[in-house]
């Protein structure tokens, strides 16, 4: 049996101290036990937990539950499927954290701030839940990520890229990711863009989206820092699907490209309708980002997005364990190649968790586990040089932890043909421009204490 074991409102006000105290009994309580052999919880009689904000029980022999919360249907549903891919992965490699087998549970977050919330509030109703995987998109967690924080949670996304996500002054606690801040992202698009093509004339469309409104912002402000300038600035609803009147207004303002950072629905249509327009057509240059980077959309696309820009991470800068290891298990598991962007990034999401776990749980006496939710946190937030298929993941103070690496890659008509994303880039992001791009990271002091945490390499992956 799983069970949460809230503290009382006293009790809580009394521990509200500049310190996190992990859930573990009293020193003056604690039974006589055997030292733990070395990398292994300690041991400790159940019933003492005096975390901040309260801990999980774990029964012995019973799972520890982590949940996702991803896209799994609708015309995204490649960017959650990919990355629950990814999660599966990842279980297969360590099928137990601290001792105890893992159940994966989890609910289609749909792509928007609805679906969001509503996949939230189921999954911050389960008391079992050690810790969450997700969101997908970044309207999902602007939403959802407040629930899930509330209940005491923890939330790792592996593909939410809004700026806005881990801004100082819009962070929710609980809020952590492993992918790229699209600070990053917005930059290398405008610098490819004005740098290599030597574009000087863009139009931009956003769909409301947290993540369509950020990139679109990044990328005007770089954009035109560079010299170009934005001729035309359009927004569409995501479920629009005649484009043909915003296209139009487009066209009227002489765009070199249309840059274009929103997902599958809509970008087919825009794609697609662009070239009945007048003075569109093929002569327009199209680039998206990693919304865009999916079957779903290429199908959606057809002819028409052969030739077309997409920005998202430099797969080949995620190294050898990733080429040579993780892609075969991904095939030979899923009967595919990657499908989406964020597969290896919800892997490293799950490896980090599970160190977390390794670092603050408590194995008591009975065989049963204690984790403070509050020491979880907080071991999240200080992992430091955990080495993913991603690259080194180290968490700042608002839950940026990512090793982020983009690249710029064009669709093919071998694309259209297989219907796979394109793996192969054609502009790498030089690391001296990564580390110009990258934001900065808060102030020391403002870390956690503990840097330890999460150090290690992830889990061999194997087919």
């Amino acid at each position: 049996m799983i069970r949460t074991k809230l503290l009382t409102a006293a009790m809580l006000f009394a521990l509200m101290a500049p310190f996190v105290v992990a859930c573990a009994p009293e020193e003056a309580e604690a039974p006589a036990a055997e030292a733990p052999a070395e990398g292994e919880a300690p041991a400790a009689d159940a019933g003492a937990c005096t975390d901040a904000i309260g801990c999980l029980e774990v029964a012995a022999g019973d799972k520890l539950k982590i949940a996702y919360m991803l896209v799994t249907g609708g015309s995204d549903k490649a960017l959650g499927e990919d990355s629950r891919n990814g999660i599966e992965l990842a279980i297969a490699d360590m099928p137990q954290i601290a001792g105890h087998d893992v159940e994966l549970t989890g609910e289609d977050s749909g792509c928007s701030a609805e679906g969001g919330q509503a996949a939230a509030t189921k999954l911050a109703a389960d008391t079992s839940l050690v810790a969450v995987i997700g969101s997908s998109c970044s309207s999902e967690a602007r939403a959802g990520a407040p629930i899930i924080s509330d209940a005491g949670l923890a939330m790792v996304s592996p593909s939410n890229t809004a700026p806005d996500l881990t801004d100082p002054a819009k962070h929710v606690a609980g809020y952590l990711r492993t992918a790229h801040n699209d600070e990053i992202q917005g930059k290398v698009a405008a610098e490819y863009v004005a740098n290599e093509l030597k574009l000087t004339k863009v139009a931009t469309i956003h769909d409301g989206s947290p993540y369509a409104e950020g990139l679109v912002k990044v990328f005007t402000k770089n954009f035109t820092e560079l010299g170009g300038t934005v001729v035309a600035a359009e927004a569409i609803g995501p479920d629009d699907t005649d484009f043909r009147p915003v296209l139009t207004q487009i066209a009227a303002a002489g765009p070199e490209m249309l840059y274009m950072p929103i997902f599958a629905k809509a970008g087919g249509l825009i794609v697609t309708q662009a070239q009945d327009v007048e003075g569109l057509g093929s002569t327009l240059k199209l680039m998206g980002a990693d919304g865009l980077f999916n079957p779903d959309f290429i199908k959606a696309a057809g002819k028409s997005g052969v030739g077309m820009y997409l920005s998202s991470p430099d797969f080949s800068a995620f190294g050898s364990a990733y080429k040579d290891t993780f892609v075969p298990a991904y095939e030979a598991k899923f009967g595919t190649k990657p499908i989406s962007s964020f597969h290896a990034h919800a892997y490293d999401a799950y490896n980090m968790i599970a160190a977390a776990i390794e670092t603050v749980a408590v194995k008591n006496a009975d065989g049963s586990l204690s984790i403070g939710r509050q020491a979880l946190r907080d071991a999240l937030f200080a992992t430091n040089g955990l080495m993913g298929l991603t690259g080194n993941l180290t968490c700042n103070a608002n839950g940026d932890c990512a090793d982020p690496k983009i690249a710029v890659y064009q669709l093919t008509e071998d694309n259209l043909t297989n219907g796979e994303i394109p793996t192969d880039k054609i502009w790498p992001m030089g690391d001296d421009a990564m580390d110009a791009a990258a934001p900065a990271d808060a102030p020391a002091d403002a870390a956690p204490a503990d840097a330890t945490a999460g150090t290690g390499t992830p889990a061999s992956t194997t087919p």
